[in-house]
């Protein structure tokens, strides 16, 4: 045992280690996914997380050591943030000719999605601290935290939240859609992609490549939205 707990504490300090086995998390949640033909409930960021939280819970590590480790993930929400444009632009004359509709469902899905959440945290009496880090829960993990942090909310309680969000979204949206009715790939993506942001998109792309594409753009398009609602709403409500 002591053996053991001898080469674990050389591994935690090791900056590659968590990074690793974070990866191996994912693609262990992702192989189980696939196994299970892609239910929504085997997601593969929540089974994911719920592994890396396992870890940490029996290897006694704390966040701070883990993050050291895994940051170079954290590095790569930049990029794939940036990449947001590609769908944008191989869409954009489909997008083009759908621009009103696409319009009107952009801006009432990101007022839905700022307003009722402010107006239900003030409602369960939570701290201002808390609204502004719930508000940007829809969009992308990058512009959310940038927008809590702007904002004046808790970029780390928004970064949980978004994850939270996403999930729930990408359980949920494909039976929502079957007993809504909402038959239309470019429909069902564009709503997921504007609530669920880049994990509801992934979930998107196994259903259909329409679903994920213009997922994609509303994931784009919302980021966007997101950040120039959640000053004036917050404004307006708060």
């Amino acid at each position: 045992m002591t053996d053991v707990a001898t080469l674990w504490s050389y591994l935690a300090a090791t900056p590659l280690t968590w990074l690793t086995l974070t990866v191996v998390c994912y693609l262990c949640a992702a192989k189980l996914s696939e196994v299970l033909g892609h239910t929504p409930l085997a997601n593969p960021v929540l089974w994911s997380v719920i592994g890396v939280a396992a870890l940490l819970t029996l290897t006694g590590e704390d966040y701070p050591t883990y993050f050291e480790g895994a940051q170079f993930i954290h590095f790569l929400l930049g990029p794939a943030t940036v990449s947001l444009a590609v769908p944008l632009y191989d869409n954009f004359e489909s997008i083009r000719r759908l621009a009103a509709p696409l319009t009107v469902a952009l801006l009432a899905g990101s007022v839905v999605a700022i307003g009722s959440t402010i107006l239900l945290a003030q409602a369960f009496g939570l701290s201002d601290t808390l609204i502004l880090s719930l508000s940007p829960k829809s969009t992308t993990a990058p512009v959310a935290i940038g927008v809590s942090e702007a904002a004046g909310g808790s970029p780390s309680i928004t970064a949980v939240l978004v994850i939270v969000t996403g999930v729930i979204g990408a359980i949920i949206v494909t039976p929502m859609m079957n007993v809504l009715g909402v038959r239309d790939w470019r429909a069902r993506g564009f709503a997921v992609g504007v609530a669920a942001h880049g994990i509801g998109t992934a979930r998107a792309f196994q259903v259909h490549p329409t679903a994920g594409a213009y997922a994609g753009v509303g994931m784009a398009l919302n980021a966007l939205m997101t950040a120039f609602l959640v000053p004036l709403l917050v404004a307006l409500l708060l």
